[in-house]
């Protein structure tokens, strides 16, 4: 599953890129600022595309809730939601059963941009962090779905079988978040689509070759260390762990 992201683009470049205007200018300070690392437990505000305004950037928080609270429930939701995996993460599979997502699935689907996002991979029982990227170090847009909590956009980031690439690392859950090209990019956040157009793009698997994938430091998973700092991206080699 998908619990670790970076963002460290510039917003210019995040707007650019997908042709969106930050949603309010007040935040782009604070989006400028590159994360090495947001581990989704801690529901960091991160920058989505929403289908509503699918012109814009806007703030969302990482962890998605139902759409019947109130802000003041978002917290205690999260602390409760922490052993159903938070609302980091929704399988493709299931969102259209859901009782959160078949909510969001026909009119609050979002992208959301990252420079990268982390998965483990298992070696004899330990854990080992592996980063995956665009080759061209291009954002990669994650498909998602969101609610709005009275002023709050919170979502969540889909995920599928793995692909080839992604078993080899992911190992263990054989999982990867579904990550969009440029076409389905534009399709998902489209307000014609019908359910079969849906369930179509939710089965796109992004070529391989277009990703890069190494392993980075164990840091990542220690809550003693800081890891949202620059090297966390950097390769680190383990003896006997390849893919």
């Amino acid at each position: 599953m998908c619990f670790h992201t970076s963002q460290t683009k510039k917003t210019t470049e995040l707007e650019n890129r997908y042709d969106v205007k930050l949603a309010d200018e007040s935040i782009r300070e604070y989006f400028d600022v590159p994360r090495y690392h947001m581990n989704g437990f801690t529901h960091p505000n991160m920058l989505v595309i929403p289908q509503e305004k699918s012109n814009v950037l806007a703030p969302g928080v990482w962890g998605i809730v139902p759409s019947n609270k109130s802000k003041e429930d978002i917290k205690p939701y999260f602390k409760e939601a922490v052993k159903y995996g938070g609302g980091l993460n929704a399988r493709s599979e299931k969102v259209f059963q859901h009782f959160i997502y078949r909510g969001s699935i026909m009119e609050n689907r979002c992208i959301i941009p990252v420079s990268g996002f982390f998965e483990p991979h298992d070696h004899k029982g330990d854990k080992y962090p592996f980063h995956f990227k665009d080759k061209e170090n291009k954002p990669l847009a994650l498909a998602g779905l969101y609610t709005v909590i009275d002023t709050f956009i919170t979502f969540t980031i889909l995920t599928k079988d793995a692909s080839p690439l992604f078993a080899k690392i992911h190992n263990k859950k054989n999982r990867q978040p579904i990550i969009l090209d440029d076409i389905n990019a534009h399709n998902w956040l489209s307000t014609d689509l019908i359910e079969n157009d849906i369930k179509d793009i939710l089965k796109f698997t992004y070529p391989e070759e277009k990703l890069d994938a190494y392993s980075v430091s164990r840091d990542l998973f220690s809550p003693k260390v800081n890891s949202d700092v620059e090297t966390i991206i950097d390769e680190v080699k383990y003896e006997g762990v390849y893919i």
